[in-house]
């Protein structure tokens, strides 16, 4: 019959068991897009945690891990315009945590989630003002490129000094006051008009240089006939024209015949 285990058995895995559970508390495995933040009784350690396997004391340290990875978030935001109209916009943010400033990071905001609602939120709104504030409406809408560049530029210089690193924005939507967008639709009916107007004046324009062209023609062409008239060739088409008749015969005793020439019938030969 087998002896029970003895009391000194029992405390030597109890203390393994201890010694185990303690060894394995006390290394952490940071993987690959994280960042750590060691904190000792509380008190967060310079020097973040980067890739890899760490020692941490055990029992009175906690890591706290970040993603570094990129994330995305959209943020929307409202200001005024240089002449003072309302603008309403939704930005996408990507952006990702410096792994050399996730220690500060942890000190002054803590989670994410404060990150977002404390930092980017706020400055997405003061950017976006900024920008805005240096355009009327009309050049928000065909300078939008413009006015992107100078959020980002803005953006990136705010959250840079809170270990925030922005990898590009985009703007989800842009909308404006329904008295613009109105005003907006009032003056393209009123430009398509005008635009109407100058189309119709320019077609009658062309018309009338056309006639006065034609007519210059007509009477270059009449001019020309004029020319060519000469009277060997009035002769001749009379003779073409004769019917047979002999021609009348003015004048007495020993005077020259010669044609009477009916003029109506010259005009008709030529018209």
């Amino acid at each position: 019959m087998k002896s029970q285990p003895s009391w000194q058995t029992s405390v030597f895995l109890a203390l393994f068991g201890i010694l185990a559970i303690v060894g394995l508390n006390s290394f952490v495995i940071i993987n690959p897009g994280e960042a750590g933040v060691l904190s000792i009784l509380g008190k967060a350690t310079d020097g973040a945690l980067l890739e890899g396997v760490h020692f941490k004391p055990p029992l009175v340290s906690k890591v706290d891990i970040y993603d570094v990875t990129v994330q995305k978030f959209e943020v929307p935001a409202q200001s005024s315009t240089k002449d003072l109209q309302q603008l309403t916009a939704s930005f996408a943010i990507n952006f990702s945590l410096d792994p050399l400033q996730v220690v500060t990071i942890r000190r002054t905001q803590g989670t994410l989630q404060n990150i977002v609602s404390k930092i980017i939120a706020p400055q997405t709104q003061e950017s976006f003002k900024v920008a805005a504030a240096r355009r009327t409406v009309e050049e928000a809408i065909t300078k939008r490129e413009e006015l992107k560049q100078d959020f980002d530029v803005a953006l990136g210089d705010r959250l840079n000094k809170y270990g925030i690193i922005v990898l590009d924005t985009s703007v989800v939507d842009l909308t404006f006051s329904t008295e613009f967008s109105k005003a907006v639709e009032e003056k393209q009916i009123a430009e398509q008009r005008a635009q109407r107007a100058v189309y119709i004046a320019r077609e009658a324009e062309q018309e009338a240089e056309a006639t006065i062209n034609r007519a210059k023609g007509q009477a270059e062409a009449q001019r020309l006939l004029r020319e060519t008239l000469t009277s060997e060739l009035l002769q001749k088409q009379a003779i073409e024209k004769w019917d047979g008749k002999f021609p009348q015969v003015l004048g007495g005793d020993g005077a020259i015949p010669f044609i009477n020439i009916d003029p109506g019938e010259l005009q008709s030969a030529h018209p």
